[in-house]
């Protein structure tokens, strides 16, 4: 059974950094696409990051530049670094884990913020 959990949200003033963690469970992480999204308030949810499972990554181009995502398949945990954090970033930031089928954490919360 596959888990997802995020972690590393919190409030930050604009120019700050965060850095995002989602770790996963069911044993098929290192086959896996992985991909961060976020949902601002009243909005849709959109895609923000994606890393292969040979590391090629890809970038939503607000996020190009500021944000970075990473994977380690032996402690089976996907980052989001972010960087030069702005107001319009402010939204829950979800995980998702992609082999055959669609998997989602529970989002964690980030808010940026004066």
């Amino acid at each position: 059974q596959v888990q997802l959990v995020e972690s590393g949200g919190g409030t930050v003033r604009p120019g700050g950094s965060l850095r995002l963690s989602c770790v996963a469970s069911g044993g098929i992480f290192s086959k896996a696409v992985m991909d961060w999204y976020r949902q601002a308030p009243g909005k849709q949810r959109e895609f923000v990051a994606t890393i292969t499972s040979s590391g090629t990554t890809d970038y939503a181009r607000f996020a190009e530049g500021r944000f970075a995502i990473s994977r380690d398949n032996a402690k089976n945990t996907v980052y989001l670094q972010m960087n030069s954090l702005k107001p319009e970033d402010t939204g829950v930031y979800y995980c998702n884990m992609y082999y055959f089928e669609s998997y989602w954490g529970q989002g964690t919360q980030v808010t940026v913020s004066s």
